[in-house]
């Protein structure tokens, strides 16, 4: 894949991000990290420990609610702090390329959550969660990609 200089990589997940510029050019990757966020989330039985709610049902019995998922709440919600962070950039015009490379959950969050200016700028998506990798290794994979 071809990055050229200036251009932001956004690595995340669900609960982290790590921002990157290519200081390097198309065909030798120099990625620094401009900037990291990272959100401890707490798993879903550690969250709530309630019961999901009953209701009666049509036909005279009781249902019940599902039980909600804590933990994908905040990665939503992660997710449009991440897509908001980078819509004020965008609209600073801090940067002209963006490649995301995150999950595909995560992906999924933040697509439709993005702004306008942020998918002008979107040149590519790689569906792989990279956060825990060093960024000498992140290079060779987008190098590749």
């Amino acid at each position: 894949m071809k990055i050229k200089h200036g251009s932001w990589v956004v690595i995340a997940d669900g609960a982290k991000y790590l921002l990157l510029v290519n200081q390097g050019d198309a065909f030798a990757l120099d990625l620094r990290v401009q900037d990291h966020v990272e959100e401890p989330h707490a798993l879903t039985h550690d969250q709530g420990t309630d019961e999901p709610g009953r209701f009666p049902g049509p036909a005279g019995g009781k249902s019940a609610v599902s039980q909600a998922d804590w933990h994908q709440l905040e990665e939503a919600e992660f997710a449009d702090r991440l897509a908001d962070r980078l819509r004020m950039a965008a609209l600073k015009n801090e940067f002209d390329a963006l490649v995301l490379v995150a999950d595909p959950r995560t992906l999924g969050n933040l697509r439709p959550k993005l702004h306008e200016e942020v998918r002008k700028r979107l040149t590519a998506e790689v569906p792989k969660d990279l956060t825990r990798e060093p960024i000498s290794k992140i290079e060779k994979l987008l190098e590749k990609y």
